[in-house]
């Protein structure tokens, strides 16, 4: 499995790719930042993030996008900005038909460290204790995107099933929802016996 991991950001938009199955040792592929300047147009910004991001996908072609989900915090100029690149992010992945995944930040920290609070010093630490990496990764986007890759390739196959029995449940209840209320139609006096035809008056001499 190859994952684009992606850390949202409009200064800094942490990506990282990483290689491998649950289970088994991981490889790092790439890691880096798409930066903007922070005084540019918000529009420009969109597009540089926008270029930044199809060129990794063009040089790793990978099968999966993670992303981080955005959750409101107290900045709301930042959870904007944030929203806005993984809004830009998702939009990549989806034209190429590339899957993507919405993993939160104490989701990523678990699957990681094994606490869902850890800092990103401890994030970085054991990104690249999996990785076998000499140092971690910088900056801390970098890492962040790079913890994102592994915790789909750690969760992403039971999260996939789990939403494919879902889906299926939901398929078998509208599929047994619809046979029901043909069966009442049909048993309906109404649609049983067609109504007769109003009877013709006779003409009067």
């Amino acid at each position: 499995m190859l994952v684009l991991g992606v850390d949202p950001g409009l200064t800094r938009c942490g990506v990282g790719v990483v290689e491998g199955v649950a289970g088994r040792p991981l490889t790092m592929r790439g890691v880096g930042v798409v930066r903007t300047a922070a005084d540019a147009d918000l529009g420009l910004r969109l597009v540089a993030i926008e270029q930044g991001i199809e060129r990794w996908l063009d040089e790793y072609r990978p099968q999966f996008v993670a992303v981080e989900r955005v959750f409101s915090q107290h900045n709301v100029r930042t959870v904007m900005g944030t929203a806005q690149a993984s809004a830009v992010a998702m939009l990549c992945a989806a034209r190429r038909g590339i899957p993507v995944a919405l993993h939160t930040p104490s989701e990523v920290k678990a699957a990681v460290t094994g606490h869902g609070r850890a800092d990103k010093a401890q994030v970085g630490a054991m990104v690249s204790r999996l990785l076998r990496l000499d140092t971690p990764p910088k900056p801390a986007d970098a890492a962040d995107a790079l913890a994102l890759a592994i915790c789909h390739i750690w969760r992403g196959p039971a999260q996939n099933r789990l939403q494919q029995a879902v889906a299926q449940n939901r398929l078998e209840q509208a599929h047994a929802l619809h046979a029901s209320k043909q069966a009442a139609h049909q048993a309906s006096p109404s649609a049983a016996q067609p109504a007769s035809p109003p009877a013709s008056k006779g003409r009067t001499a």
